[in-house]
């Protein structure tokens, strides 16, 4: 391996590639070669360590993952002194391109068909199955708030039809459970005692909802909204105008309750921190988030912890801590999700929050892979689509014989919750004296730039999302700001500035 070889990182979706210029396109996500960033040498020392543990065959190419190279080569049988470590990345097939292998995905959310479909793509002759727990097609979860409010039926939900997996030789396994992996038998058993073989396994199996210990939580009228079938039995109980309550203001909670409203229902939503969206937004604009939504016709109670879901079979109140009473015919829980990791757990995979990858998405046992919710690379899951789909790609494309290594997602949010644009990325409030915030804002827009040693650490804008990708720039390339910070007397001028320097 050259050591003075470039890793250009796209931004859009984390995918690396190694030369001395950017691609011309990203093969993962499309992006343009302007979208690919420079790296310093931490990504490099990274893609070191996880490409070491590699064998080539001198005399098959096959390559082996492990600490040292098998004793005979499973392809085409030369000794263990016909092999050699290998560093490269080009994406190339571990055992011929042509060679028919099966490949399992265990999930059919949008990392699971995402990694069907690159495999398909790279790789004519694999054999691959997709299990999938849902009686339905693979559909969009992004749609399910939209599906709530009637603004689509289900045709619009689902990825692709029947005949699209035909045409391209994916068997899905519907309705359809993983209960076990053999890593060393390379097999699986489904639940109902269906056994599968795989040569490569890729573990997508997405989260579930985290339904906090609240007495009186398992009525019969509590849900979440993470499938079509949760949406089904919400609008079931939900004929206007019926009383419904959400607890947990995030982007799910806001986007389910603007759905819920559109319905005709009296929604009131709990947000147990002080202000909305805290993770993505400072106070100032947590409040004016807050003013939009409840103009929207949503009764916003923040501060709000829940005591107990009263009633008798089913959640007829909600009882606050301070006391307050809130009917509710339905009570919809949004507090965030968990990985579905139990069973790769089971099967002796190193497992943190998620199931731990390494940049080309592997676990810790050879010839299995993870992306999406259920994935943890480098301390960060993310539990959000961009990244899921990003991560199946690459996973599938890796499955399937390449070496392409996926680097993170640059931490930004460009969002458009209930009609509303905002933009958060970066550090967004200062820890100490050393940083100072610009804030500039009216009834219609707000900008919020946090700086720290003459650099752009942080952003917020509301209203106007216009310079998000100005911005993005500024603070991933540690441009020098102070000229900026001169300029700081109006939202203007700082605008100028800043479309300056894209």
């Amino acid at each position: 391996m050259n050591p003075i070889e470039k890793a250009w990182i796209c931004t859009v979706c984390g995918y690396i590639h190694y030369g001395d210029e950017p691609p011309e396109t990203c093969p993962v996500c499309g992006a343009t070669k302007d979208l690919f960033e420079l790296k310093t040498d931490s990504v490099e020392t990274q893609r070191k360590e996880s490409a070491s543990n590699r064998w080539r065959c001198l005399n098959c190419e096959y390559i082996h993952p492990g600490k040292s190279a098998p004793g005979i080569c499973p392809v085409c049988g030369v000794s263990q002194e016909s092999f050699e470590a290998y560093e490269g990345h080009e994406g190339k097939s571990e055992a011929g391109i042509d060679k028919k292998i099966q490949i399992l995905i265990a999930g059919g959310g949008i990392a699971g068909v995402s990694a069907a479909e690159a495999i398909r793509k790279s790789h004519k002759e694999a054999t691959i199955i997709i299990i999938s727990k849902e009686e339905i097609l693979p559909y969009y979860r992004l749609n399910l708030t939209r599906y709530l409010a009637g603004e689509i039926d289900e045709g619009p939900l689902t990825f692709h039809d029947e005949k699209w997996y035909r045409d391209n030789r994916i068997e899905i396994r519907r309705n359809s459970e993983l209960c076990s992996i053999d890593p060393d038998g390379k097999t699986i058993q489904l639940k109902g005692g269906d056994t599968l073989s795989f040569d490569k396994l890729i573990i997508t199996m997405g989260s579930h909802p985290f339904i906090p210990p609240i007495p009186g939580s398992n009525k019969e009228n509590i849900t979440a909204l993470r499938t079509k079938a949760d949406a089904d039995f919400i609008m079931e109980r939900s004929d206007p105008p019926v009383p419904i309550v959400i607890i947990g203001g995030g982007l799910l909670g806001l986007e389910t309750a603007g759905a819920m409203a559109k319905r005709g229902c009296h929604v009131t939503l709990i947000e147990g921190f002080g202000w909305l969206l805290p993770r993505q937004l400072n106070e100032t604009a947590g409040r004016m988030l807050e003013e939009y939504v409840v103009k929207s016709g949503i009764k916003l109670i923040t501060k709000g912890q829940v005591k107990e879901f009263a009633g008798d079979d089913c959640v007829r109140s909600i009882v606050l801590e301070d006391g307050r009473s809130l009917n509710a015919e339905i009570a919809i829980i949004s507090t965030g999700v968990r990985p579905n990791s139990y069973v790769a757990r089971m099967a002796g995979l190193e497992v943190n929050q998620g199931i731990v990858v390494n940049n080309y998405l592997e676990s810790s046992i050879p010839h299995i892979y993870a992306a999406g919710d259920v994935a943890e690379h480098h301390g960060m899951t993310y539990g959000t689509w961009g990244p899921s789909m990003f991560q199946g790609t690459i996973s599938g494309m890796n499955a399937s014989g390449g070496l392409n290594e996926f680097a993170g997602i640059p931490r930004s949010n460009l969002l458009k919750v209930l009609g509303y644009d905002m933009f958060s990325i970066g550090q967004i409030r200062g820890d100490d004296a050393s940083f100072t915030t610009l804030e500039y804002g009216d009834q219609n827009e707000y900008y919020c730039f946090c700086f720290h040693d003459s650099h752009m650490v942080g952003a917020i804008l509301m209203g106007n999302t216009d310079l998000s990708a100005s911005v993005k720039t500024l603070i991933e390339k540690k441009e020098d700001c102070s000229g900026l910070q001169k300029e700081s007397k109006s939202i203007q001028l700082v605008k100028t500035w800043i479309e300056g320097h894209q």
